[in-house]
């Protein structure tokens, strides 16, 4: 879990519990309601989140991903969703240990959050995959968005995580469709994911979603 948000939760924890005792000693709530809307509001903030990198967590990135399919299925807007993996992060681990990975998950996820609009979302959806959802993103917008942030993990200096240590990811890449629901679209761009990394290290893999009458079992449609 990272400083900030321990500490955070520490502090709410603390406020709580000296609420509760307030409240048994005196018997009176009203002058304590404020601050204890504030904690509660703290504490479902934290809630939203993954511990340990400070991104969404899975389920609060899929509830935001429904909502954006509903507003766009409202207005016609086109967005993108994109799911990204560490490349060797197993290999890493093993290397390296557990502390040196979860150095590069937190740092991935600063750069990210840092980095991409206020209007993106970027989650945790899995234990080495990230998710970014980006509004109103057409594919070539989101490619030069991704390839952005893999330019700034290469330009950082990672011998202060381990020596000699390269950090690159791989990207599954789609767009939305009008009967999409938000775990479709999450296996659509984890199958694009999955593509990239059978293409190798530090790629890029996109999977249009399907037109609205493709059936994939008809003769036409079937591999070759």
């Amino acid at each position: 879990m990272p400083a900030d948000l321990d500490q955070s939760l520490i502090s709410a924890r603390q406020q709580l519990s000296e609420l509760i005792r307030q409240i048994k000693e005196t018997g009176h709530q009203d002058n304590l309601l404020p601050t204890l809307e504030t904690v509660l509001n703290k504490l479902e903030g934290m809630s939203q989140h993954d511990h340990l990198t400070g991104a969404l967590n899975r389920r609060t990135l899929l509830t935001t991903l429904e909502a954006e399919l509903a507003r766009s299925y409202r207005t016609g807007h086109t967005f993108s969703f994109a799911v990204i993996s560490v490349d060797g992060l197993e290999a890493i681990l093993e290397k390296y240990g557990q502390a040196v990975a979860k150095d590069i998950l937190k740092i991935v996820s600063r750069e990210a959050l840092d980095m991409l609009r206020i209007i993106d979302s970027f989650g945790r959806v899995a234990a080495n995959e990230f998710a970014i959802l980006m509004p109103t993103t057409w594919l070539d917008q989101s490619l030069k968005a991704i390839a952005r942030l893999k330019n700034r993990l290469t330009e950082l200096d990672w011998n202060h995580v381990a020596p000699d240590l390269v950090i690159t990811f791989s990207t599954g890449l789609t767009t939305n469709a009008i009967k999409d629901t938000a775990e479709v679209m999450l296996q659509r761009a984890s199958t694009a994911l999955q593509a990239a990394r059978n293409k190798g290290t530090d790629t890029i893999s996109q999977v249009e979603p399907p037109l609205p009458n493709y059936d994939p079992n008809a003769p036409e449609n079937q591999p070759r």
